[in-house]
């Protein structure tokens, strides 16, 4: 009941911002852009083409959002819609597949208690999940970067992607089934 809620929250936020209500506007984009940010970087795995798509983005919510109807959708799903075309657009438009790796994103220094061993592995698991997670369809790679890098509900997966819940909840499963026979022993727990 708290993620309908917060939901509806959004969606109001999203009619007062479309209103020209700025404050609204810049609530929803610091609730949004972390989670948007989190779904395209998991994606191009580049820090700079991610600021830049997330940029690109914003710039069109923020020019279409007099077109966003509650009615129609929730605004997590309008969003996600928008920032998966503005990624593809943007990904068709590269000459080459980006190669780089999370500690263009990540800090790689972190704490000063941390061994260079432990980020070590990190960074190595971090690269085996990536690796892993490509292996997957375009399909269940999506629904596995929406659910685990943005914090979407099976329910909001499914109306970005236009699928059912049903269909959601059964492709995460069976990618997540793969990802574990991909991984063996070095499965990260990602807390289905």
């Amino acid at each position: 009941m708290k993620k309908n809620t917060e939901a509806s929250h959004y969606d109001i936020l999203a009619v007062r911002a479309a209103n020209g209500d700025q404050i609204a506007f810049a609530e929803l984009y610091e609730y949004s852009f972390p989670r948007v940010y989190n779904f395209i970087f998991a994606k191009v795995k580049d820090a700079e083409l991610a600021d830049d798509i997330v940029s690109d983005v914003f710039i069109k919510v923020y020019q279409k959002l007099g077109m966003y109807d509650r009615e129609k959708a929730a605004f997590s799903t309008w969003l996600f819609r928008m920032a998966l075309n503005t990624m593809t657009d943007n990904l068709r438009k590269q000459d080459r597949k980006r190669e780089d790796t999370w500690e263009d994103f990540f800090d790689p220094a972190g704490p000063v208690s941390e061994q260079p061993e432990s980020v070590a592995l990190k960074k190595e698991q971090n690269d085996t999940l990536l690796k892993a997670i490509d292996k997957l369809n375009e399909r269940g790679r999506r629904i596995v970067e929406l659910k685990f890098w943005s914090g979407l509900s099976n329910t909001e997966i499914a109306e970005i992607m236009d699928l059912s819940v049903s269909n959601v909840g059964t492709i995460l499963t069976r990618a997540m089934i793969k990802l574990r026979k991909i991984l063996g022993d070095n499965a990260p727990d990602l807390g289905e």
